[in-house]
């Protein structure tokens, strides 16, 4: 009985997890902001965005092996919030850019993985720096990015940061996938 409940927990959490994967297509709105909680605890901030990446790799006991690494940016719809009596479309695409910069972000990684990682060896001796690195420019870019356009409130800035977001994808666009 206790494995029974044990299973239907993990395909409940699954299930209720929900996330969006990055996609040029497919634009953020704001029913997939299902968090009803304010965790920055701050009443200036109206939404919060909660992104990232997810990675898995398919590596081998023989070192020579060629790897196998798929890197993708995710937004959790469970974990991302709205404060719905001041939202806005202005608000939306402020927070559609941090998922924008994630995927900034995931496709510099992928690009350092392709010319740097090619066997398991490589994926053991490199993996874990490469990603500490650009997860460091990440989360620097993004409080960058919040404090520059204080929140999305100065317009100007928010304007300068949305030309950038959109050229470094423009640049990066060979490495949407590995």
């Amino acid at each position: 009985m206790k494995f029974f409940l044990i299973v239907f927990l993990l395909i409940f959490n699954i299930i209720s997890a929900q996330k969006i994967n990055w996609s040029e297509d497919q634009k953020l709105v704001w029913d997939n902001f299902k968090s009803k909680t304010n965790n920055l605890g701050g009443s200036t901030v109206v939404a919060y965005t909660h992104c990232g990446w997810e990675f898995s790799a398919v590596t081998s006991s023989d070192p020579k092996v060629p790897v196998k690494i798929n890197i993708q940016t995710v937004f959790n719809e469970d974990k991302s919030w709205k404060d719905v009596k001041r939202i806005n479309d202005y608000v939306l695409l402020h927070e559609q850019k941090h998922f924008d910069i994630a995927e900034i972000h995931a496709r510099k990684l992928r690009k350092e993985v392709s010319e740097k990682i090619k066997t398991t060896a490589d994926y053991n001796r490199f993996f874990k720096s490469i990603y500490a690195k650009i997860s460091s420019d990440y989360k620097k870019f993004q409080a960058d990015y919040d404090r520059i356009t204080e929140h999305g409130m100065n317009k100007e800035k928010q304007a300068e940061y949305n030309l950038l977001i959109t050229e470094e994808l423009e640049k990066l666009k060979n490495y949407q996938k590995l």
